[in-house]
């Protein structure tokens, strides 16, 4: 109905389409300045544009603080020495209880090695399709780095799993040995498991038992991942301990005075919760240091005259 208006659009989107052949599609970040990036997707009036945004203030935690997981701890800090050094080093999947410092333990390898060329790229679920851009992107860098994927899972037929498989494997391209992969979960196979899927399962006549093509495919993506590390809730004990760690931490000696009314409170803080996790500790360490922490005085400004 309007032949020269639709001419004109398609002669607009023709330019479009030549002009985003000379924009950067992946932006690289100031490498220096930083030690943890957060990979961003935006799109804009010339297609997809992704960058590594800086992080200014990383959570800074140490190894020292996280209690009552010392075998973790160990396996994860000897993997990312290995890692920095420059020797082989594995993919890690942290998976378990909620709260119980899989996350937790990632930062604090950022932190211990960061000195050393350790870097930290952190990349949503829904974001992981882009995993062989990062790749490229830093394949040529001289720092090492994680892809960290905070609680990890997939839906069925979702991109990003086949993206990830891809850069665990390395595809049709080589893996690149500056890069590992860190990621957490609360489902040790990634994805959802269904009773249906169990209908899959085969017996044979010598009584072995073999799983389904559904769930051998769930299985084949954690089996990526070189070194798992399993995490289980803890136990009265050992949450109040962690209380009493991070009480100390946020008050001095604090947590020496009062202690069975400090522990009655944790406890009955838990059992609200419903949970006596390493998270629910920490929150609990905040409340009370809040309640029990000597006033500061507030912050006086000078003004000009």
């Amino acid at each position: 109905m309007f032949p020269k208006l639709d001419r004109t659009l398609e002669r607009v989107e023709g330019l479009l389409e030549r002009v985003e052949q000379y924009l950067p599609r992946n932006i690289a970040p100031d490498w220096k300045s930083f030690v943890a990036y957060r990979w961003r997707r935006e799109q804009t009036v010339f297609g997809r544009r992704c960058s590594l945004v800086g992080v200014a203030h990383p959570h800074v935690i140490r190894f020292a603080d996280l209690k009552d997981i010392d075998d973790q701890k160990s396996r994860i800090e000897a993997n990312t020495r290995q890692f920095v050094m420059g020797r082989p080093a594995n993919n890690v999947l942290l998976t378990g209880a909620r709260g119980t410092g899989k996350s937790s333990l990632v930062k604090a390898a950022l932190h211990e090695f960061s000195k050393k060329g350790l870097r930290l790229i952190e990349v949503d679920r829904a974001d992981m399709v882009d995993l062989p851009d990062i790749a490229d992107l830093v394949a040529r860098r001289p720092e090492r780095f994680i892809i960290f994927s905070d609680d990890l899972s997939f839906e069925a037929n979702d991109p990003g799993y086949k993206a990830l498989k891809s850069v665990l494997d390395g595809g049709i391209s080589v893996t690149n040995d500056n890069l590992l992969v860190y990621a957490t979960s609360n489902r040790r196979h990634l994805m959802p498991e269904k009773m249906s899927e169990n209908l899959e399962t085969k017996h044979t006549e010598d009584g072995e038992i073999h799983p389904g093509e559904t769930t051998e495919e769930k299985i084949s993506l954690s089996e990526r991942f070189g070194l798992w590390l399993s995490f289980y809730p803890f136990d009265q004990d050992q949450y109040l301990a962690i209380v009493k760690h991070w009480v100390t931490v946020l008050t001095g000696r604090q947590a020496a005075t009062n202690i069975d009314a400090m522990q009655r409170a944790a406890l009955l803080w838990a059992l609200e919760r419903g949970s006596r996790s390493g998270r629910v500790a920490y929150q609990f360490a905040r409340d009370w240091a809040g309640a029990h922490s000597a006033a500061r005085s507030p912050v006086k400004t000078s003004r000009r005259k």
